[in-house]
């Protein structure tokens, strides 16, 4: 598998708890957002696929084992978002809103 972010699929990734991986995960999500709105589908779809990338390295992490459900299916609901038809009924504030946590527990925890 080619990974856009080498250095932290090498390792680095695996040292940051749940909480800083999805926070960015969720910086990812953010940008994706940013460049729907801006009509850039080119930015866009870049994005969305880091932040997929994000997703995949997450579930590989074996200390999640036990959130491996919720992790999927949060990959699930971005691919449905951006790639398929919103089935979930995703916004980009409730997206937000999820990773949004995710940003203040791993900054809370430093």
């Amino acid at each position: 598998m080619t990974f856009q972010h080498k250095e932290l699929a090498a390792g680095r990734w695996f040292q940051f708890s749940l909480a800083e991986q999805l926070a960015n995960v969720g910086s990812e999500v953010s940008r994706t957002l940013t460049w729907q709105q801006r009509g850039n589908a080119e930015h866009c779809r870049m994005a969305v696929e880091r932040a997929l990338e994000l997703l995949d390295l997450t579930l590989m992490d074996k200390r999640h084992r036990g959130r491996l459900r919720e992790i999927a299916r949060v990959r699930e609901v971005l691919a449905d978002y951006f790639y398929a038809d919103n089935c979930y009924g995703s916004t980009p504030a409730n997206l937000r809103s999820y990773f949004d946590a995710f940003a203040f527990a791993a900054r809370a925890n430093r």
